[in-house]
This record gives C-alpha cells, structure tokens and sequence, in this order.
C-alpha cells in the first residue's frame, strides 16, 4: 500500500485510470455485469484499488444477483457511511475508510442468515489480492 495520499485531486487524475477517477472521486456506477471482479471466486481480499486500503475478505461474498460485487460484511474499520439523497433515493454511500472515496452502496437486502446487509460495491473500485498469490 502507498503510504501516502494524494493531496489534491490532480494528483489522485494521475494515479487513477480515467474510469477508476470517474467513480472511485466522482462518485459514479459501472454498468452492472461488466465488472472484472463480479464473478471472482478465489479466496482472498478485497482492497481499495485507490489506497490499498483492505475492505472485504472472499468470505463475505456473495452472488446477489444485481450485476455487482456484493458482500454482506466490510472489514472492521475499513469502510465510512454517508447519507446519499442523490437521484430522488434515500441510499447509504459507503466510502473507503483511509482515502474516503466512493466504493458503492449498502443495503439492507443482503442474506438474511448472515447480516441481511448487501454493501454493492462498483468492481473497478476494488483490487483482489488472491491468497495463493501472498503465500
């Protein structure tokens, strides 16, 4: 993880791709089933691909169906939630708790047997780093 932060916006334009930038500063949404990390299965975690930040462990996926990551539970800490009225809904953002950049939503519609939360989270802001890959 780089320890240090961009301190302006300019500087986060030149870390992130064009499209990282749009929705990870922007605040927008991929098209839903076009993310890298819809279908990954691998054990392993989920981080924040503007900081390194941890987010999500593998164990906390689950296939929601809705054309998105979707987990039922963040990592202790690493996640920030702000009130979002944008487009006439009243949605919970969920934002990275360390560079504070938009991740994607929670709900309360995740699995019922474990949470019932859903975090739908875009797969452009995330980066996985694979168990087997850290051993």
């Amino acid at each position: 993880m780089d320890e240090r932060l961009p301190e302006s916006e300019e500087e986060w334009r030149k870390r992130l791709t064009p499209e990282q930038y749009a929705i990870l500063r922007g605040k927008g949404t991929e098209v839903p089933f076009s993310g890298a990390l819809l279908k990954e299965k691998r054990n392993g975690m989920y981080v924040c691909a503007a900081c390194g930040n941890p987010l999500f462990s593998s164990d906390t996926k689950f296939d929601s169906g809705t054309g998105w990551p979707s987990f039922d539970e963040s990592l202790p800490n690493a996640v920030r939630f702000v009130p979002d009225t944008a487009h006439g809904m009243r949605r919970t953002e969920v934002l990275c708790g360390r560079c504070g950049s938009h991740l994607g939503h929670l709900f309360d519609d995740g699995p019922k047997e474990t949470t019932g939360k859903r975090y739908c989270m875009n797969s452009v802001c995330l980066a996985f780093e694979s168990e087997k890959e850290k051993k």
